[in-house]
C-alpha cells in the first residue's frame, strides 16, 4: 500500500517531510527529487502525521492521515506566551458543583479533543468510560468509603493513609469527600498492551483538563476512587473497566460553581543542572 502521495508541483524540494520524519522512512535523492518513501516504510510508519504538518505548500498526503482532514493553524489563533502561562496557572482542581449535569455531547467533546494528546509511538491506545449521573458516581463514592472502612478495620491510624478517617466520619455525617457530587466522572484507561499506559491516559487527562473550562467545566483527579479501583475488583467492575485494562485513572467531571480571581503561586523548582 502507498501511503505517501506528493504532488509534483506543489513540492518545493525543500526537505522538511525528510528532516521530520521520526522513523527516517521519507528519502529524497537530490534537492531536485521529489521525496518519497523508503521500499517497506509503510511497516514502520507511525502514522503520527508529522509529514503532513510540516509540509507549507499542502504537498503531501498520507492516505491514513489525508491532508483534507488536517486542518491549517490559524496564526489569529496562536496564543501568546502570557496567555500560555494563565491558562496553565489559572487551571484549578474544583470541588463544588453545580446541580446541572453535564451533557453527552459535552463529555463527548472534551475527549474529542484530549485524543490529541501524544502517545509513545503514536499507539493512541487510551480508551475512556463516561459515568454520569449523581446516583451512579454517588455509588461509586460508596463502595470507595467501604474499602477505606476495610482498611480501617486492620488499623485504626494508617500512616500511609492519614486521611481515610477523616473521608470515612465526613461520609457518615453526609458528606462527600471523595467524588465531591460530582454530577460525572470520566476514566481513561490503557490496556494491558500499551507499555506506556499510564503516561498515555495522564497526559490525555491533562489535555482534558485544560480544555474543561473554556466550557465552564471544573475537573478534579478522583484519586481515593482510584485507590479502590486499583485495590478492589468490584469497585473496577462497577466502574466499567475492563479486567485486562490495568491502567486507569478518574476524574471528576461538572460545571464548576466557584470563580477564581487570583493565580496562586507555587514552591520554587529545585533544578539539577549539569
Amino acid at each position: 500500500m502507498e501511503l505517501l502521495k506528493i504532488d509534483a508541483n506543489k513540492c518545493k524540494r525543500d526537505g522538511h517531510c525528510v528532516a521530520e520524519c521520526p522513523t527516517v522512512i521519507i528519502h529524497q535523492k537530490d534537492k531536485e527529487s521529489v521525496p518519497e518513501m523508503v521500499p517497506g516504510g509503510e511497516l514502520t510508519c507511525l502514522r503520527c502525521g508529522h509529514c503532513v504538518a510540516v509540509c507549507p505548500h499542502g504537498a503531501l498526503n498520507h492516505i491514513e492521515v489525508p491532508l483534507e482532514a488536517c486542518p491549517p493553524i490559524r496564526k489569529e489563533d496562536i496564543v501568546t506566551h502570557e496567555q500560555a502561562i494563565q491558562l496553565l496557572r489559572s487551571r484549578r482542581s474544583i470541588r463544588v458543583f453545580k446541580e446541572k449535569p453535564v451533557e453527552k455531547e459535552t463529555f463527548q467533546h472534551l475527549i474529542e479533543i484530549a485524543r490529541y494528546a501524544p502517545t509513545a509511538s503514536n499507539a493512541q491506545m487510551v480508551e475512556w468510560v463516561v459515568i454520569r449521573g449523581r446516583e451512579k458516581v454517588h455509588e461509586l463514592a460508596e463502595r470507595t468509603v467501604d474499602w477505606m472502612r476495610r482498611i480501617l478495620e486492620k488499623d485504626p491510624q494508617p500512616a500511609n493513609a492519614p486521611y481515610m478517617p477523616i473521608v470515612v466520619g465526613a461520609w457518615d455525617m453526609g458528606f462527600d469527600a471523595v467524588l465531591r457530587n460530582a454530577p460525572g466522572l470520566v476514566v481513561a484507561m490503557a490496556p494491558k498492551e500499551d507499555p506506556n499506559g499510564m503516561v498515555d491516559l495522564t497526559l490525555a487527562l491533562s489535555y482534558l483538563e485544560l480544555a474543561a473550562p473554556s466550557l465552564k467545566l471544573g475537573t478534579c483527579w478522583a484519586g481515593l476512587l482510584q485507590g479502590a479501583l486499583l485495590s478492589d475488583s468490584s469497585v473496577k467492575q462497577a466502574a466499567g473497566i475492563p479486567e485486562d485494562f490495568p491502567h486507569h485513572y478518574p476524574m471528576m467531571v461538572g460545571y464548576a460553581k466557584p470563580r477564581y480571581y487570583r493565580m496562586p503561586e507555587r514552591k520554587t523548582p529545585k533544578i539539577l543542572w549539569k
